[in-house]
């Protein structure tokens, strides 16, 4: 039998920023206790921690010559930034007070940056004296919502004088507990929150497949992909009447691989996956592989309007289209064939097809 392997949801991402970069500072005593206090809880939800320490990060002020809405950067410390935001779902900021406001620091974090921020939950643990540094929170709220953000109504407030005894922070069960729920309301929004992120999804206007929507993939999809890949190929296993197919038995962190390594393309019905391709140029040949189509959508041109997409997509430099199916998948080899595909050869059960490429414009899904 095939090993259906246990398939976990994914992740959250979630990023804490330490906001502060003085010397003496208490953000890296609050962030490590808010780490140990959401450990448990973040582990039952499925959800990962990154630390960004702004101290450590040491970006500059505002040095890029274009506005970060246009996501051009010529310095790598601004694109290293980029890539570490753009790739959370949510974020909980370690916030001082200073005089009634945010650092300095947090400010140009925020600036420094557009497009990466939106759509995504924030939180705030602030600290400070008279008001536990809740001014602050306030403040950089409102740069957050300026940016897309959704601040949730959950925070942690922590005032100095009361929590601190020299630079250890007094244990408090209290505190633990308005921890844990930030993490719950973070990861209940960064998941309501997706469908706004995905803003390549381009709707798919072809007969039958109204209501469908394509986008790139990225690593966030492995999981799902995964489940859609091992429900199709059941089915090539029974044509070709062996196990021995190597898309069965993939390990989740090969899928991952492959989404690093080939520009693919997944098509959902509202937050279910149910169709993918990808592709990749090896010399002047652009391979296809990995077309997918969910069971019960098969039939209603889901698999030919990939292959197509996936043509129409292939770099100006390719002259011809690869790909493989199993020997005895009578199904995928007609489909490739009235598609323009011919036969090059057959080899341990697969088939190799190819065509010219001929002269196609490049399309880039926005």
């Amino acid at each position: 039998m095939v090993d259906f392997m246990y398939m976990e949801t994914k992740k959250t991402r979630l990023l804490m920023i330490v906001a502060s970069t003085r010397p003496g500072r208490k953000g890296g005593a609050v962030a490590d206790w808010f780490l140990e206090a959401t450990r448990v809880r973040a582990e039952e939800l499925g959800v990962s921690l990154t630390v960004a320490d702004l101290a450590e990060i040491n970006l500059p002020f505002l040095d890029e010559p274009d506005e970060p809405a246009t996501g051009r950067y010529i310095h790598a410390h601004t694109r290293r930034w980029s890539k570490l935001v753009d790739g959370a779902d949510a974020f909980v900021v370690c916030i001082p007070e200073y005089n009634h406001s945010l650092p300095a620091t947090l400010k140009n974090a925020m600036d420094a940056l557009s497009q990466e921020w939106r759509a995504k939950p924030i939180a705030f643990v602030s600290y400070g004296n008279t008001s536990a540094g809740t001014r602050a929170a306030l403040a950089a709220k409102s740069v957050a919502t300026t940016l897309g953000m959704v601040p949730i109504t959950s925070t942690v407030a922590i005032r100095l004088s009361d929590a601190f005894v020299g630079e250890e922070l007094v244990a408090d069960a209290r505190r633990d507990a308005a921890a844990r729920h930030v993490i719950d309301q973070l990861h209940r929004y960064a998941a309501a929150l997706a469908p706004l992120r995905r803003a390549d999804e381009l709707p798919i206007e072809e007969p039958g497949l109204h209501g469908l929507t394509l986008s790139r993939a990225d690593e966030r999809d492995a999981s799902e992909l995964l489940v859609l890949q091992r429900a199709c190929w059941v089915a090539e296993a029974i044509a070709n009447d062996t196990l021995d197919i190597h898309a069965l038995h993939e390990p989740l962190e090969t899928i991952v691989r492959g989404i690093r390594e080939y520009t693919t393309w997944v098509v959902r019905d509202g937050a279910r996956l149910v169709g993918s391709a990808r592709a990749r140029a090896v010399g002047d040949a652009w391979q296809i592989g990995r077309l997918m189509v969910a069971p019960d959508l098969r039939g209603r041109g889901l698999g030919r309007f990939l292959l197509e997409w996936v043509e129409r997509n292939a770099p100006d430099e390719a002259r011809r289209f690869e790909l493989s199916t199993g020997a005895r998948s009578s199904r995928n080899l007609l489909t490739y064939t009235r598609a323009g595909y011919e036969v090059q050869a057959t080899s341990h059960g697969a088939t190799h097809l190819a065509k010219r490429a001929g002269a196609m414009q490049s399309v880039v899904a926005a």
